[in-house]
């Protein structure tokens, strides 16, 4: 299991590092989405700058998974990213879908290998200092 959470990592860390990039430097083109809602939420994504602070989170998060420290860390943060990428497609984009859950399912192989990292945060009464 170790060396599917291995190659899973690296490369839910390239597909967030390259796709990351690319919301910036523009190197894939894609044809502008069918469904006007797309659009507009695109446009108004792009026009407030939130765009670059979700590229921007993509690429690190990506490199954090690719280097190989903090991926909890970078676990936390794509899996903000994901959910996100992933309602974007359920509710305006569904034919474009199987890239997003190939990409939850990596996450989920990641997860599992660093699941102790997260036993804390899941529990349901945590542990206090005092």
């Amino acid at each position: 299991m170790k060396i599917v959470s291995v190659i899973a990592r690296y490369l839910l860390g390239l597909i967030f590092v390259v796709f990351g990039l690319n919301g910036f430097l523009n190197f894939i083109h894609q044809p502008p989405p069918s469904n006007p809602l797309a659009l507009q939420f695109f446009v108004a994504v792009g026009a407030s700058h939130f765009a670059a602070f979700f590229f921007a989170m993509q690429v690190i998060g990506g490199l954090l998974l690719l280097s190989g420290f903090f991926v909890p860390l970078a676990l936390t943060v794509l899996a903000a990213e994901l959910y996100n990428i992933l309602a974007f497609h359920l509710t305006l984009a569904p034919s474009s879908i199987p890239p997003a859950l190939v990409a939850c399912v990596l996450w989920v192989l990641v997860f599992l290998q660093y699941r102790d990292s997260f036993r804390s945060v899941l529990a349901a009464k945590p542990v206090t200092q005092g």
